[in-house]
């Protein structure tokens, strides 16, 4: 693995991703447009809906939509030739994973700013311990969803399936994560898988600074949400194919 060559393929995807307004739009509008619905549907209820669920969307909203864009501009990468032509140089699958990573983090990162933000300072939600602290955790979350995309990439061959492992991928886990019903009044069998997948902890780690607990707390669960990362990183350079087909 090289840091140049790392280095290189980030900027090069970043380069992309600037020039592409709609993803950008994607990245960054579209996740405060639903957040800002959901705080004005439920401006005048009595009940502090925002100040509840938007922790846990905060720690959603970027996940999933960078799950998208780095799986569909990893498996665009393979389709269009440009993977199978970067491997007749010296770069290795690690060089372009890792690299890709970093991009989306960088992208994640400004994503979960922009969003958390928003939710703080625009529509008004109440959060009980740090914002930076919850800011940041989101930047976390955001980067889970770029890697848990690298990896899911190589399970399509087109950008259409790429897609369609969102569902996949995602959804079990937006059910069982805590966003519906608390994990520990789930029916056993669901309570252990919500134990094993990833938005479990990112839910958690934003529930526990809403609500003040201990920092200690909210680093326990972000250690392994970070763990899930290194997987899905470990997973994606693995399984990564020079071509589709």
């Amino acid at each position: 693995m090289s840091a140049a060559r790392t280095a290189a393929t980030a900027g090069r995807v970043l380069t992309q991703l600037r020039h592409d307004g709609r993803t950008v739009g994607i990245m960054l509008v579209v996740p405060c447009l639903l957040l800002g619905l959901i705080a004005w549907m439920f401006a005048d209820s009595p009940y502090p809906v925002l100040d509840t669920f938007g922790p846990l969307l905060l720690g959603i909203f970027p996940a999933v939509v960078m799950f998208l864009i780095a799986s569909v501009a990893t498996l665009r990468e393979r389709t269009s030739g440009t993977l199978e032509r970067l491997m007749t140089t010296p770069i290795a699958k690690a060089d372009f994973l890792i690299g890709y990573a970093v991009a989306f983090a960088v992208a994640a990162a400004i994503q979960a700013m922009v969003l958390s933000g928003f939710a703080i300072w625009v529509c008004g939600m109440n959060v009980a311990g740090s914002p930076w602290l919850m800011m940041a955790v989101a930047i976390v979350d955001a980067v889970l969803g770029s890697t848990l995309g690298l990896a899911a990439s190589a399970f399509a061959r087109t950008e259409f399936q790429a897609v369609q492992s969102m569902p996949a991928f995602l959804l079990p886990q937006i059910a069982v994560c805590g966003l519906i019903m608390p994990r520990d009044q789930m029916p056993t069998v669901l309570e252990w898988l919500s134990n094993v997948v990833p938005f479990a902890y990112a839910t958690d780690a934003m529930q526990a600074i809403a609500a003040a607990e201990p920092v200690g707390n909210v680093l326990a669960d972000v250690g392994i949400v970070v763990g899930f990362i290194a997987v899905s990183l470990a997973a994606g350079v693995a399984t990564l194919r020079r071509r589709t087909g």
